[in-house]
């Protein structure tokens, strides 16, 4: 069974920004209120005539350009996304068209902010079975269609954007080491957008009510979140045989910015090991990772040899953590 492991990254996200100061004029809400409870000062925001799939095939084009191979050497395109350009097709089909991985076994993924890293253990699994030599993992979201501007409590935390990664063989003792993933449903209603689908369907009451809008209980989500985001991380260094002090980098999924804080805190991995790019971006749900990812090789602070850890936890609830070595 081969190694898999990363073998070229992207990331794309809008032009458009909405700055904290942006906000300000649009809710009850202070740039001082934001920072301080999010760590956030602006994200991107795609205009009314950008969708998803549009950031996914950018994204995917540069890791499909870094990896060396041919949109036809792609075996398996997996696109994590909660905010998809239509119901059908998928979004991941759309991007395979447009790509042109035209042999490759395409399809969404619905984990939310977890959505990367359940793309990342499915394909690891796919690979070291032989039944793909190269996968596309792709995180996109254009969240900023689903949040209400009249709730602070939401509208300050999402941005859009998408990354990517090609997976492919790697040679011994590189590549993934570890995955998990995990989900507790009883958590649904933390984080969630009540309408739209077959429950309560899409109505002028529904739209009235704006239960299209996502829905969230910070505080709860809070400690949920921290405890899920340590526990997975020691369980895939654990698995791998490895402590936090081995860690090179820690990427965790940029939700809060207290969030990355407490759970860098609870696993022992000082600051200077933790990468965050919230301040810029906000929270882009299943693209943080691997545009975060994406960044940090751009700006070297991954080296071969190191050991990469990478958490994230997201609606549903989801969560789940892999190990790396670069």
């Amino acid at each position: 069974m081969p190694n898999a492991g990363i073998i070229g990254t992207g990331r794309s996200y809008p032009e458009g920004v909405l700055t904290n100061a942006d906000l300000e004029k649009m809710v009850d809400t202070s740039d001082e209120w934001i920072t301080t409870r999010t760590g956030i000062k602006q994200r991107h925001k795609a205009a009314p005539d950008e969708y998803t799939s549009l950031f996914a095939v950018r994204a995917a084009r540069q890791a499909i350009e870094r990896a060396r191979i041919d949109p036809l050497d792609v075996d398996l395109l997996i696109c994590a996304t909660v905010t998809p350009d239509q119901l059908l097709p998928s979004t991941g089909c759309l991007v395979q068209a447009e790509l042109g991985a035209h042999r490759a076994a395409a399809f969404d993924l619905a984990a939310a902010c977890s959505g990367f890293i359940y793309g990342l253990a499915l394909a690891n699994q796919m690979i070291r079975g032989g039944q793909a030599r190269y996968a596309l993992v792709i995180g996109a979201e254009i969240l900023t269609r689903y949040v209400d501007y009249t709730d602070r409590s939401t509208c300050v935390i999402f941005g859009d954007g998408a990354g990517a990664a090609v997976l492919g063989p790697v040679e011994p003792e590189r590549g993934i080491l570890a995955t998990r993933i995990r989900s507790d449903g009883r958590y649904a209603e933390h984080l969630h957008a009540p309408g739209g689908g077959t429950r309560l369907g899409t109505t002028p009451e529904t739209l009235a009510c704006g239960l299209h809008y996502y829905k969230m209980r910070g505080n709860e989500l809070f400690k949920v979140a921290v405890r899920a985001m340590a526990e997975i991380s020691l369980e895939v260094l654990g698995e791998a045989g490895k402590s936090a002090a081995d860690v090179a980098l820690f990427i965790p999924h940029q939700a809060n910015q207290r969030i990355t804080d407490a759970v860098a805190e609870k696993l022992g991995v000082d600051a200077g090991r933790v990468y965050s790019n919230i301040a810029w971006h906000g929270n882009t749900s299943s693209a943080s990772i691997p545009i975060a990812l994406d960044e940090c090789i751009e700006q070297e602070r991954i080296r071969p040899g190191d050991l990469v850890l990478m958490a994230s936890f997201g609606g549903g609830v989801t969560w789940g953590g892999a190990l790396l070595r670069w």
